[in-house]
């Protein structure tokens, strides 16, 4: 029997697997219905039977991120099962969460992963801009990509970045619009620190927080001036990693033909000359035009 409602259908699919021995309760007897009753999950969860009925039974479909916390441990969800339930109640999982005490840090995993790529910097982000990783092609791009420095810092109050960004001015709107589309969700005192930081520091920064512009951009384009290889016009891209919420995996590539491809190429063979890359192909000549003609010597 459904109910109208995901979250309550969900609910009692999850109530209907568990036994009572499952959650340390007696038996009690024989059961009409499989799993636990209502009364039981009410109990285990803190909240009145009432209540948990009127969520079961799709009447209210927005429950607290409290209240959904003692769901899922009544319900022995997993991580999985627990973000899918908070998703169903249209909460946002990881800011009910909360700041874990302890550092963040990244899956070996994904250490292995971005240190394998050889031609693209990439770096991973914490919840309040903090690189937590970085290859050494992204180190190679610039050094304030790496492990331990605070990107979002470091773009408005390292006097570098106005030289390393061409486009200093567009960048930094669209990080403080990147930021305002999270920072009011979060309550990360890390990030909460930063803005405060900033908002003392930086009269850029004050401008554009005061914009209260909000757009989540993960993908675009960012104009590079690098001290070893000239100009680059990079792509971004900046991936969510589901197994750790909050955590952005940011890559930087070059289109394939372009002068900004060759120089990445480039730096590539620089960061790592124990290995061999195709040689890029020469930058053309500027094309001439009629004023760039050597004059004809007179002939006899």
């Amino acid at each position: 029997m459904t109910t109208g409602s995901r979250l309550g259908d969900y609910l009692r699919a999850r109530r209907e697997r568990l036994r009572p021995a499952d959650v340390g309760l007696p038996e009690g007897g024989r059961r009409r219905v499989p799993g636990l009753r209502r009364e039981e999950v009410a109990l285990l969860a803190g909240i009145s039977v009432e209540y948990y009925l009127r969520l079961e039974q799709g009447r209210d479909q927005h429950p607290s991120h409290q209240v959904l916390t003692g769901l899922a441990r009544a319900l022995r969800l997993g991580p999985d099962a627990e973000r899918y339930l908070y998703a169903l109640a249209a909460v946002d999982h990881a800011a009910a969460e909360g700041v874990p005490d302890r550092p963040e840090s990244v899956s070996p995993a994904v250490v292995t992963l971005i240190d394998n790529w050889t031609t693209t910097p990439a770096l991973v982000q914490g919840r309040a801009m903090t690189t937590l990783a970085a290859n050494a092609m992204a180190t190679a791009l610039n050094p304030l990509f790496a492990p331990g420095v605070n990107t979002l810092r470091a773009a408005f109050l390292d006097p570098s970045m106005r030289d390393f960004y061409r486009d200093w001015d567009a960048m930094t709107a669209k990080t403080v619009a990147y930021l305002r589309s999270f920072a009011g969700a979060a309550d990360d005192p890390r990030l909460a620190e930063v803005i405060g930081e900033l908002s003392l520091h930086s009269d850029r920064f004050r401008e554009l927080w005061a914009r209260q512009d909000v757009h989540r951009r993960t993908s675009g384009l960012t104009l590079i001036r690098h001290p070893r290889v000239g100009p680059l016009d990079l792509h971004y891209e900046k991936l969510a990693l589901p197994s750790a919420p909050g955590q952005m995996l940011v890559t930087y590539h070059a289109e394939p033909g372009t002068p900004s491809y060759d120089r990445l190429r480039r730096l590539a063979r620089l960061t790592f000359p124990q290995l061999t890359f195709p040689e890029a192909a020469p930058e053309p000549a500027p094309a001439r035009t009629p004023y760039d003609a050597t004059p004809a010597r007179a002939t006899r």
